[in-house]
C-alpha cells in the first residue's frame, strides 16, 4: 500500500468470530489465529457489528496470544454500540447469535467516529489501528464523506490510525470515495468475483490511476462460490441465488473442473488478478477454514483456466484489461514478485507459487 503497509494477499475476516448465523468460541477463534500465523497470514479484518464487539473482543485476546509477527489489523466505524437492557433477553437480529444486550446505532459525525474507534481499540487491547474503515455508509454519503471521513483523517493525523478508507458491498460509491476523499485503501465485498466484476466498469480502473489499494472480501458471494460443485441451495450474497446464477456458477465449475482446479481456488485467487488488489480476505471461523483458504491461495491455476473464462464470456480476465500509465498486471510483476517473495518469506502465504499463472 501507499501508506508503506505490506498486507498478505490473504487475509482472515473475523465477522465469525462474533458467532455469525451460528456460535462458536473463544478456544476456536484462538485456535483459528494460531493457524493463520502458521500459514503466514498477517493481514486480520473485524468491526464492531460483528457480534456487538464480541469479534473484535476474540479477535484481540487471539493475536495476544499468537503474536504473530508483521500482524496488520482493520477494523471499521460508523455503527456505535449502545447499551439495550430492554432487549437484552433476546438475540441479535442481525445474523449474530449473541444477546441483544447492545443496539447498533449509525453514526458518521466526528464524534461519533472517534468514539467508535476509541472503543474498538479498547474490545481490541491495542491503541491503535492499522486500517480504519467507515463501515457500509450506504445511506449516509453527505455525512461519511465529510466529517466520517475527516474524523478518520484526523485520527492518522495523531497516529491512532495508520491507513484510512471505507468497506462497502458496492463499487459505485466506493469509488467516489476513492475520486473525491484521502482514503489510503478500500474494502468492497462481494463485487469482484468469479460471478459479479461490477467493480472493474469504475471502482478498480480509478484505485489503480489513484495509487489506492483495494481488499477484496466475499468472494465466495456468501457461499455459492465455496464448493467444488456447485450447490443451488448455497446462499448468494445472503440471500436465495437466482436460478440464472447458480447456472452460471455451474458452467464456470466445469471450465475449472477440466483444468483440475476447484472453484473456490479460481474463486480466491481471482481478484488478485488485477494490480490495485492489495489482498483478499474471507471469512474463517476455525483452524480448518484457515488451512482450507490458505491451500486454495496456493493452489496452482494454469493460464488456460483464466483464458477459456474470458473468452467464452463467462469471466472477463482483468490482466487483459488497459490500465492507466505506469500501472501494470500483477502477471507482468511474476517474475520481480517471486524473487521478492521468496527471499523475504519461509513457506508464508506470500511465498511463490511455482509454476502458477495465478498472479
Amino acid at each position: 500500500m501507499r501508506t508503506g503497509h505490506q498486507l498478505t494477499e490473504l487475509g482472515l475476516g473475523a465477522a465469525q468470530f462474533g458467532n455469525l448465523f451460528t456460535e462458536t468460541t473463544d478456544d476456536e477463534s484462538c485456535r483459528a489465529v494460531r493457524a493463520a500465523a502458521e500459514e503466514g497470514i498477517r493481514y486480520f479484518d473485524t468491526a464492531p457489528h460483528y457480534g456487538l464487539g464480541l469479534s473484535e473482543r476474540r479477535l484481540g485476546d487471539a493475536l495476544r496470544t499468537a503474536t504473530p509477527r508483521g500482524a496488520v489489523l482493520s477494523s471499521k466505524a460508523g455503527r456505535l454500540l449502545v447499551d439495550s437492557p430492554e432487549t437484552s433477553h433476546r438475540l441479535d437480529d442481525d445474523g449474530f447469535v449473541v444477546p441483544a444486550a447492545k443496539r447498533r446505532v449509525w453514526d458518521f459525525s466526528r464524534d461519533g467516529i472517534l468514539r467508535s474507534v476509541a472503543e474498538s481499540l479498547e474490545r481490541l487491547g491495542t491503541d491503535r489501528l492499522d486500517i480504519a474503515y467507515l463501515h457500509d455508509p450506504d445511506d449516509h454519503w453527505e455525512t461519511a464523506s465529510s466529517t466520517g471521513i475527516a474524523a478518520l483523517a484526523e485520527l492518522r493525523d495523531q497516529g491512532v490510525v495508520d491507513a484510512i478508507g471505507a468497506g462497502m458491498n458496492q463499487a459505485a460509491m466506493l469509488a467516489e470515495f476513492v475520486r473525491r476523499t484521502d482514503v489510503d485503501v478500500v474494502m468492497v465485498a462481494g463485487r469482484f468475483t468469479l460471478l459479479d466484476q461490477s467493480a472493474l466498469d469504475d471502482l478498480l480502473p480509478v484505485a489503480a490511476a489513484r495509487g489506492v489499494g483495494v481488499v477484496a472480501a466475499a468472494v465466495y458471494n456468501s457461499g455459492l462460490l465455496s464448493t467444488r460443485s456447485v450447490d443451488g441451495s448455497a446462499p448468494y450474497d445472503y440471500g436465495a441465488a437466482p436460478r440464472a446464477v447458480v447456472e452460471r456458477a455451474a458452467r464456470i465449475a466445469a471450465v475449472c473442473e477440466r483444468h483440475g482446479v476447484e472453484l473456490p481456488a479460481a474463486a480466491l485467487q481471482y481478484p488478485l488478478r488485477h494490480p490495485a488488489v492489495v489482498s483478499v480476505v474471507t471469512g474463517m471461523r476455525s483452524e480448518e477454514h484457515v488451512r482450507s483458504n490458505a491451500a486454495r491461495y496456493r493452489a496452482e491455476i494454469p493460464a488456460a483456466l483464466w483464458e477459456e473464462l474470458h473468452v467464452t464470456g463467462l469471466v472477463p480476465d482483468p490482466v487483459r484489461t488497459s490500465w492507466p500509465s505506469g500501472i501494470t498486471s500483477h502477471t507482468s510483476h511474476e517474475s520481480c514478485r517471486k524473487h521478492h517473495t521468496y527471499a523475504n518469506s519461509v513457506s508464508g502465504i506470500n511465498a511463490p507459487i511455482t509454476g502458477s499463472d495465478r498472479t
